[in-house]
């Protein structure tokens, strides 16, 4: 297959989300001019509902925080900045950290030599002593703003970091008693922050000492040279006017050249000649534009404002052409886990871009599509004709690099073998989220430049593997299922996404047009392969390995979820699935957050939304910290954005051809409201529940993709196109209609002789709840 050309990629980079934002897909005017009662063209919003349910997720703190896991943050998928109490000392840190910064030593592995490296902080150092403090992280604008009390005044700030420049800007105003307050930068041992957790490797030593500058604007900059060659700049410069003091600081990376200085500077004196205003408005305004592309509203107050705090974190650490999130974005703490994780991490982190409509984001179709040679190289020499697969860790380029073992980097292995970890399906759980976002927009371009050229070469590397065993079935040989432990003949893991993989090329094949020589050889796999292994409990990890002790992953469940190769339709494989469900929650001990976000969306499969809110709810009590981040040993953040995704699960699935609204909500949420919800099909749903009643459901078809619907509404129904006229549809069973809508054409679904008011608002709280942040 010819590889396309960056160009190629990019382009269809653009079709993920490169149109404008403000009046883009799933976008409502504040107040639209109706075409007609209760015609899907007169679906209205209110003109606050997104500044109400955003403001009202605003995050608040009283006192001070005390680490990144209680503390605002900002970001732009680039640089971040984690705002709290500098340790032991009477001074605010504004943490610097950039997604692009890393070490170039692939010797060493992506865990040493090509990890992500620590830059710097500046320390707001008052005047007087810190007695109290009263912030909010404003969701609406993305923009830090409140009080700093001292014994001596007061210290009133704003801070963002701006959308689309590398700059951080914090603009202070001191009373009479602070004015002596004091802005210094420190900069970081640029060194892997694995080395505070493991021994380092043989001849591995931390870079040098950053030099810093005083040029004569009054501009500094922290030059951080790289052993390898390349450099990381932090610039800065303080700019007073009146009463007011903005702090303007920037990051930039180069390698191999040397030229991050010169640009961290221009960017930091560009921004330097503007006011805080001035340069905030075009950043507030990206971010309500961003904002107003999807909207959901639930009864749960907590769970509510957690949902709109997901949209602004993911938005503050992902961009499109942004790497691919690090473990812990762009924010970076002490950590063991200094790279970029493709054994769950990434692929939770990117789930919720689709149901929300921010395609805008998805860094990970494009990464994969422009770095792909870079995967051929990982692969054993034998196998790099014609296969592919992806490191569990990789820099920001899918690079793991010259690792001689696990403590340096998890590599590629190749089934039946040890060492290396045989760790082989991590590159087709990845190419899901390329399907999806396939699936979720209908543009082939994805399908045919990235995923299919991809995914054929990741299932042509089992091929090489698979054998046919006494028993007439076809086997893989022993393989790794993630964080269990042990390797196992008949991996499930690999079983699942294998199954998967041939089902979507053929499927690709059919869609394209391509008379591919490989499709008899999936078909066979399809028709051959050993059935998943399963013992009493549910499901195995494989052939020699049944579930026997606590596990947080849930890779021996993928065909579950998220891939929705077995759903419970008939009552044996129901059964199966809730025996394994239950069975791998039941054992305490290693369960995680993301357990629970992955139990959460399987009992919403299923149908429990009761469940589903419970496994939310466990999450949320157990796990997630008071700024909504997450932890295990080091920051990790998929979790709270996969929590997002169960809540979409929760309200919308459309798996399978279908698009069913409303199929797992708690018993308790008897009002809800979504709109500009993105589906597979790229439809844009929006519907309301009242009283425990669905009243109303509007599609968008933006492809002209079949269109079958579980609505949920109850009797006889009517279907009317944008003009209020009768639409034709026909039943499709279990519930679901069919409805022929044309590329462009917009359908409403009521209650037969309903005409519902058809506005997009928020709805109620059924009780009050604590702000996220430190409150009280």
């Amino acid at each position: 297959m010819p590889r396309p050309s960056r160009r190629t990629v990019l382009a269809t980079g653009s079709a993920l989300g490169g149109a404008a934002l403000v009046g883009g897909a799933g976008a409502l005017p504040a107040q639209a001019s109706p075409a007609g009662a209760g015609t899907p063209d007169s679906v209205t919003a209110d003109p606050d509902a997104w500044r109400t349910v955003l403001d009202d997720a605003d995050l608040v703190w009283r006192r001070m925080p005390k680490t990144w896991y209680e503390g605002p943050y900002l970001g732009n998928g680039y640089l971040g900045s984690g705002v709290y109490q500098e340790p032991g000392k009477n001074a605010v840190r504004f943490n610097v950290q950039h997604s692009e910064v890393q070490d170039h030593r692939p010797e060493f592995g992506s865990l040493f030599g090509l990890a992500r490296l620590p830059i710097g902080h500046f320390t707001l150092e008052p005047a007087g002593t810190i007695t109290g403090l009263d912030w909010r992280l404003g969701l609406r604008d993305a923009e830090l703003t409140g009080t700093l009390t001292t014994d001596r005044g007061t210290l009133r700030l704003r801070a963002h970091v701006h959308t689309s420049r590398s700059v951080l800007a914090v603009e202070v105003v001191p009373s009479e008693g602070e004015r002596g307050f004091r802005w210094v930068f420190h900069p970081a041992d640029a060194k892997s922050p694995r080395t505070a957790f493991q021994p380092t490797p043989a001849g591995y030593q931390g870079n040098p000492p950053a030099q810093v500058s005083t040029y004569e604007d009054g501009t500094e900059a922290a030059v951080q040279s790289l052993l390898s060659g390349g450099e990381h700049v932090t610039a800065w410069r303080e700019v007073t006017q009146g009463e007011r003091r903005t702090l303007y600081a920037g990051v930039r990376h180069s390698f191999p050249s040397a030229t991050a200085r010169d640009r961290a500077l221009a960017d930091v004196r560009a921004a330097a000649q503007l006011p805080y205003d001035t340069l905030a408005a075009p950043h507030r305004a990206w971010w309500r534009a961003y904002y107003r592309k999807s909207f959901l509203s639930v009864p749960d107050a907590r769970i509510q404002r957690f949902y709109w705090i997901q949209l602004y974190k993911t938005a503050s650490a992902a961009r499109r052409d942004a790497p691919v999130m690090a473990t812990c974005g762009p924010w970076l703490e002490p950590t063991p886990w200094p790279a970029t994780w493709w054994n769950l991490n990434v692929q939770l982190e990117y789930w919720l871009i689709h149901g929300s409509n921010h395609l805008e984001l998805d860094a990970v179709t494009r990464a994969l599509g422009e770095f792909r040679e870079n995967l051929t190289a990982e692969m054993a020499p034998a196998y790099r004709a014609d296969s592919l697969g992806v490191p569990r860790t990789t820099d920001a380029r899918l690079v793991n690099g010259g690792a001689t073992s696990n403590a340096q980097g998890y590599g590629v292995g190749v089934p039946g073998q040890d060492p290396p970890t045989p760790e082989v399906g991590n590159l087709t759980w990845a190419l899901h989220n390329v399907w999806l976002s396939y699936r979720h927009t209908m543009d082939e371009a994805i399908l045919r430049d990235v995923l299919y050229p991809l995914l054929r070469k990741a299932v042509n590397y089992y091929l090489h593997f698979l054998e046919p065993g006494a028993d007439g079935r076809l086997h893989l040989p022993a393989t790794y299922s993630p964080e269990y432990g042990g390797n196992t003949r008949d991996c499930n893991y690999d079983l699942m996404l294998l199954s998967w993989g041939c089902r979507t090329l053929l499927e690709a094949v059919e869609t394209l047009g391509i008379d591919d020589a490989l499709a008899p050889r999936w078909r066979e796999v399809l028709a051959k392969r050993v059935p998943y292994p399963t013992d009493a409990n549910g499901f195995m990890i494989g052939a020699d390995i049944p579930f026997a002790k606590s596990h947080r992953h849930y890779s021996h469940l993928l065909a579950v979820y998220p891939l929705y190769e077995l759903t419970g339709a008939a009552a044996d494989e129901r059964a199966l699935i809730e025996k394994s469900l239950a069975h791998w929650v039941g054992f305490e001990g290693a369960l995680q957050g993301y357990t629970f976000t992955g139990a959460a969306s399987m009992s919403a499969l299923l149908g429990k939304g009761d469940d589903a809110l419970k496994y939310l709810g466990q999450l949320m009590s157990r796990f997630i910290q008071a700024n909504t981040m997450y932890k295990e040993t080091g920051p990790v953040i998929e979790t709270p954005l996969s929590a997002a995704q169960s809540l979409h699960d929760m309200v919308c699935q459309s798996w399978g051809g279908t698009i069913r609204v409303f199929p797992a909500l708690p018993a308790a949420w008897t009002d809800l409201t979504v709109h500009g919800f993105r589906t597979q099909g790229a439809f844009l749903l929006s519907a309301v529940r009242e009283r425990g009643v669905t009243r109303w459901v509007r599609l968008v078809s933006e492809a002209g993709a079949p269109c079958v619907v579980r609505h949920g509404i109850a009797g006889p129904v009517e279907v009317r196109d944008g003009a209020g006229r009768p639409l034709p549809h026909e039943d499709a069973g279990d519930g679901a209609i069919r409805i022929r809508l044309p590329k462009g054409a917009s359908a409403l679904v009521t209650a037969a002789g309903d005409r519902p008011d058809l506005t997009v608002a928020p709805v109620a709280p059924n009780a009050p709840a604590p702000r996220w942040g430190l409150p009280a």
